[in-house]
């Protein structure tokens, strides 16, 4: 055999070899895709019944989205209703809440001003009650100057009594020494007389002063209108005015007198360079 004969020996065995497979695999084939068919019938099956299963689905899932949606209808027209309701309420309250700023204002301007008020009133109180205070001191300081007033008054009217019998004393006494001169003959001088029923409203001041404290220089004289025998009142203005006493003046200068103690001085009191005399109970 020759070496092309060779060669077309194995040309048809490979062609035989292919042809030997290519019949396998149709026939391979061939019983596969009877299998495959009637799987693909039963799967057919199984997805038309699915698919019915499903349209039947389908269409329940749409009866339930129209229930739904009629559902979801009626919720969202109560829900807006709600709101609507809400924002009435809602506007209501806010004009509810306007009006009450408004008063709250009005309120607090009106606080505002009874507190200026009361603090206005409690100041004015303040004031009243510091010269109610004021007043009452004073009151209470002139019931202590009239209490003390009163007292003068009752001195002054003792010392006007005891003045008056004493002047009452005097007069007699004048008239039983002038009887007396005349009955004896003498003369009697009548101015000097006069004077001592009469003395002159004069003033003066105590210069000096006697050991013993009964004794007593004045600053007022005969030029003064006084007279031995006339009476003088002792007085002190400092630290408060009082009463002392009475003296007589016992003799007289131009200028000056000397007079002394009639009696004690009120509470035996001493006498003082500087103290008061005068014919009148007033002190000048």
């Amino acid at each position: 055999m020759t070496f092309v004969g060779k060669i077309l020996v194995i040309v048809i065995m490979a062609f035989s070899l292919l042809f030997l497979g290519i019949s396998t695999v149709v026939f391979s084939t061939a019983t596969n895709w009877k299998e495959e068919a009637a799987k693909a019938q039963t799967n057919l099956t199984a997805l038309q019944k699915k698919q019915s299963d499903a349209q039947a689905s389908i269409e329940a899932s749409k009866k339930e989205f129209v229930n739904a949606k009629a559902q979801h209808d009626a919720a969202k027209k109560t829900l807006t209703d709600q709101i609507a309701a809400l924002e009435a309420e809602r506007d209501r309250a806010t004009a509810e809440m306007t009006e009450a700023r408004k008063g709250l204002e009005v309120a607090t301007q009106t606080t505002r001003t009874s507190l200026d008020q009361a603090l206005a009133l409690k100041n004015e109180t303040n004031t009243l009650r510091e010269q109610k205070a004021a007043v009452e001191k004073q009151a209470n300081e002139f019931k202590i100057r009239q209490t003390e007033l009163n007292d003068r008054i009752r001195e002054l009217s003792r010392m006007l009594e005891t003045a008056t019998n004493n002047a009452k004393d005097l007069r007699e006494r004048v008239a039983r020494l002038t009887s007396v001169v005349v009955s004896n003959g003498l003369s009697a001088d009548t101015a000097r007389l006069k004077a001592l029923e009469s003395p002159p409203p004069v003033h003066g001041v105590i210069d000096r002063i006697d050991e013993q404290n009964r004794k007593f220089e004045i600053s007022i004289g005969s030029d003064d209108g006084l007279v031995v025998g006339h009476e003088v009142y002792i007085f002190r203005k400092t630290p408060r005015a009082e009463y002392l006493g009475k003296a007589t003046i016992i003799t007289t200068e131009p200028d000056k007198a000397v007079i002394r103690v009639i009696g004690n001085t009120v509470q035996g009191k001493k006498v003082k360079e500087g103290d008061i005399v005068s014919t009148t109970l007033r002190a000048g």
